[in-house]
């Protein structure tokens, strides 16, 4: 089953020319099917890209979908236009009636920031505490995550002495996981912050379960069971050029900018890089979305009203 998006929705064209299944609103209203209802509360400045990119790996399983593209209310885009987003987006004010099956909450280039700081932290708090009777499981990434586990938690982010930035290996840390089906031992995924979590920290809460990480990088991928949500710290999501651009946009700004480590052949930014993640992403979405659809209420008003909280 194919994921459904509006026609016009710049995703559409480019996910179809590379074979992801998208249906048109008028197609979809002719299958008596419920689809799975997720919401993408995009907090990135590229909000096109990161809607590409995260539509892409929600839409390549058997499941029709149906994504819902969010904004934070009083906070306005400088880098996408108001067309697109009147268009294309409803702002967090307007969804807090509605009921989600799944949720992702994407990084923001704000991680200097201490949260309370954060001009919308208000409000980003009102969606996660809204999202525990109305989403049936949420899916924080990067800033999002580190957001979320804060909130939840109390696990602060540290800041680094330098950017992590590059290609890292992860460790498999839970083979039995049902999100980690079809995992190898060991992953790659790129990595670009300037924070972390502590995993002594993360492992001062039981209901917390780190399902990938490394001694070099901290944690990567959490299990909250009681907040039937997963918090992810890096970037399965990057397209193989994600790191050039970024690495290209630092040398402007500086001659020595570091090159991504594990990501050009050799180290030669010259060697077009190799996208060595994308099979693991597509397993890690694609595990989420089949959870969703194992344990979501068929009907969806029943989401929160009949949680079991020891299962997303």
């Amino acid at each position: 089953m194919p994921i459904k998006i509006p026609t016009d929705l710049p995703a559409f064209k480019e996910l179809s020319k590379e074979g992801v299944m998208v249906v048109s609103e008028e197609a979809a209203t002719r299958q008596d099917i419920r689809p799975l209802q997720i919401g993408l509360l995009n907090l990135m400045p590229t909000k096109i890209q990161t809607e590409t990119q995260f539509a892409r790996l929600i839409g390549a399983t058997p499941l029709q979908i149906e994504l819902t593209l969010i904004r934070m209310s009083e906070h306005h885009s400088k880098n996408t236009s108001p067309v697109h987003m009147e268009t294309f987006y409803q702002p967090v004010s307007e969804i807090l009636s509605q009921k989600f099956d799944g949720l992702i909450i994407t990084g923001a280039p704000i991680e200097h920031l201490p949260f309370e700081q954060v001009t919308y932290w208000k409000e980003i708090c009102e969606v996660f505490e809204w999202s525990r009777s109305n989403v049936h499981s949420t899916f924080g990434v990067c800033w999002g995550g580190m957001a979320m586990i804060n909130y939840f938690h109390g696990i602060n982010k540290y800041l680094l002495p330098e950017k992590k930035f590059g290609c890292y290996w992860q460790k498999n840390l839970a083979e039995n996981s049902p999100y980690l089906r079809g995992f190898s031992d060991e992953c790659l995924i790129p990595i670009s912050r300037w924070t972390e979590i502590k995993q002594t920290e993360v492992d001062q809460h039981a209901q917390l379960k780190t399902l990938l990480g490394s001694s070099e990088t901290g944690p990567c991928l959490i299990e909250d069971k009681k907040h039937r949500g997963l918090y992810i710290f890096n970037h399965f999501e990057y397209d193989s050029d994600t790191l050039k651009k970024e690495f290209e946009r630092d040398l402007v700004n500086n001659d020595n900018a570091r090159i991504p480590i594990n990501y050009f052949k050799d180290n030669n930014p010259e060697f077009t890089p190799l996208n060595r993640w994308r099979s693991h992403a597509h397993l890690l979405y694609g595990n989420w979305i089949n959870e969703i659809y194992q344990n979501t209420p068929f009907d969806i008003k029943d989401i929160g009203n009949s949680f079991n909280n020891n299962n997303i």
